[in-house]
């Protein structure tokens, strides 16, 4: 794979070590102000908010990527493989289906803002504060069938993270229960 692809692969995921850095280190300057100064910066609370709102889209987006989003797998386990690759993208395509849907009215509805909302604090049209919506979704959206391809396509089966960490984890009790 090319390293472009790679980069673009994980590009939520860079997108969210920045919201979260940058929003921590904001509540810290912010604390740091109220204790040790008695002063606080108005500004920081807003940006902080808007920053954390953001982080959680685009964490959604990336969970789709990664195939971590909560699902009930319980019958799905429960059949062949190669069924529960088909059941599971049905319902992902319910999931695209919706999601394309949200996107159509988060657009309609950001376009019909007039230009005086804007941010309480910052004086900023809540139009661009807005845009992490139909931009998240999409991103969701071309995961999930990105997902499926890989899935359906290529057969290439991603796995929940935190079953890989569970079956890591058994695999290491069940070789320290042998020693």
């Amino acid at each position: 794979m090319h390293p472009l692809w790679r980069h673009l692969d994980k590009l939520e995921s860079y997108i969210c070590r920045f919201l979260l850095a940058a929003f921590v280190f904001l509540l810290f300057v912010q604390i740091v102000s109220r204790t040790v100064f008695g002063n606080s910066i108005t500004w920081i609370e807003e940006i902080s908010v808007f920053m954390f709102v953001w982080f959680a889209y685009f964490g959604a987006s990336y969970a789709a990527r990664m195939y971590a989003h909560n699902r009930v797998s319980f019958h799905i386990n429960m059949m062949p493989r190669r069924i529960a690759r088909w059941v599971e993208a049905a319902g992902d395509l319910f999931w695209v289906a919706f999601n394309i849907v949200f996107i159509r009215y988060a657009i309609e509805y950001i376009s019909l803002m007039k230009p005086f909302v804007k941010a309480q604090t910052l004086g900023w049209p809540m139009k661009y504060v807005l845009m992490v919506l139909p931009v998240a979704f999409a991103l969701m959206t071309i995961r999930i069938i990105q997902v499926n391809y890989m899935k359906l396509v290529l057969g290439i089966d991603p796995r929940d993270p935190d079953q890989v960490d569970l079956d890591a984890i058994a695999a290491e009790a069940a070789k320290g229960g042998r020693a």
